[in-house]
């Protein structure tokens, strides 16, 4: 793989035969075949081998200190989310959990009587969840059903909470606005779509009164969360090439919003960083990333499509360091956490860099199961990692 990423024979004959079987009927939609060609061309199979690990001399042992067996997440992206001493968290099956965030001691398990596809997200009290029925289901902590509200299609992210308003985004790329006391539609936002994007579980974030998003064509929107409005587009990349994959060019993954600026990356694209009042790129590289970036005391961080990690300047875009071991890896968005840098990867290890230079200062092997694309912060010295098999780990670092 090269960073832009070039497609193998078997890969373009594999787009033949998804493209002959549309015409013999075997997929009932374009969007049936959009998914087939997403999930096969760019989805969970490694292209090639991942990197073997070399040996290291490690100065952080991260341990850990509790974990816990949720249901698998089958083809969805699923984020443990943690609030007042306590993790909540969800998995594939229709489950969703309560654990002491400090022992791992369940307090509650509900199930929402579907399939999950999204979740978990926190704010004013309620604990939501998406299905791939289309449905925003909301919980209070205790566990109690709030209520349920039906969307156009799939949440295949974290519902966000902003003041009195859901925000949920759905797989076709409607945006809703909910009232979070019983659920009703107050605005949606809906655009049109290239021929062919990826599917990818990109959220949304909420920050101010305002919220941000990612789409295909490389497009990153500001939404004003009372009543939907368009604060501001703007375009993080251009799509390049003859082909519609060559064409690709979708953010596939959270922005991050640090102060006055907000950090996109999209996927056979760039990394930009854009004035959150007007929208105005400031500054913008030729990096690639399908699970995203993170920002944090200057320097932002980004896990490229092939494997490699950056650590770039948050002024310039300029190169602090460059981590290029982990080839092949599907690794998470980088978490900041003090002076390392975690990342997860295909093989279900957490990897631990050093902030100032990139080399490698711990490892932990979870499981065999792939870790999922967000790891999630649990105080100042722990996080939390979900696999695709279902495990919960609480990590500490020390």
């Amino acid at each position: 793989m090269l960073q832009s990423i070039e497609f193998s024979k078997q890969r373009i004959l594999l787009l033949l035969c998804i493209l002959a079987s549309l015409s013999l009927g075997a997929c009932t939609s374009i969007t049936d075949m959009k998914s087939d060609i997403s999930e096969r061309l760019f989805g969970r199979q490694v292209a090639e081998p991942p990197a073997e690990l070399s040996e290291i001399k490690a100065t952080v042992t991260p341990k850990v200190v509790w974990k816990a067996q949720l249901g698998k997440a089958e083809q969805f992206d699923f984020l443990p989310a943690t609030a007042d001493g306590a993790v909540y968290a969800a998995s594939g099956d229709g489950e969703i959990f309560k654990f002491d965030a400090a022992t791992g001691k369940q307090a509650w398990k509900v199930n929402a009587g579907e399939k999950l596809s999204g979740g978990v997200g926190l704010g004013g009290k309620l604990v939501l969840v998406g299905s791939s029925g289309g449905y925003v289901i909301a919980y209070d902590v205790s566990g109690k059903l709030l209520w349920k509200s039906k969307v156009s299609s799939e949440v295949l992210s974290a519902p966000q909470v902003s003041g009195e308003t859901v925000v949920v985004r759905c797989g076709d790329s409607r945006i809703f606005g909910l009232n979070t006391l019983d659920g009703k539609r107050k605005w949606v936002y809906e655009r049109t779509t290239p021929t062919l994007s990826l599917r990818s579980s990109a959220g949304i974030v909420v920050d101010s009164g305002a919220a941000y998003a990612g789409f295909a064509g490389g497009k990153l929107i500001a939404l004003r969360v009372e009543d939907g409005k368009v604060i501001w587009e703007a375009t993080v990349a251009q799509p390049k090439g003859t082909t519609e994959i060559e064409r690709i060019a979708d953010i596939t993954s959270l922005p991050v919003v640090d102060g006055s600026v907000i950090y996109a990356v999209a996927y056979q694209g760039k990394i930009s960083a854009i004035d959150r009042a007007s929208g105005r790129i400031g500054w913008s590289r030729d990096i690639s990333s399908y699970t995203g970036i993170n920002a944090d005391d200057g320097r932002v961080y980004v896990s490229h499509a092939t494997g490699s990690v950056y650590s770039l300047d948050y002024a310039s875009g300029k190169t602090f360091w460059r981590q290029g071991d982990l080839l092949n890896r599907q690794l998470s968005a980088p978490l900041p956490m003090g002076g390392v840098i975690a990342i997860g990867d295909v093989e279900g290890y957490v990897h631990l860099l050093d902030r100032e230079d990139g080399s490698f200062s711990g490892r932990i092997q979870l499981e065999k199961s792939p870790v999922m694309p967000q790891l999630v912060a649990l105080g100042t010295n722990g996080l939390l990692a979900q696999t695709r098999d279902g495990g919960l780990y609480a990590i500490s670092l020390k």
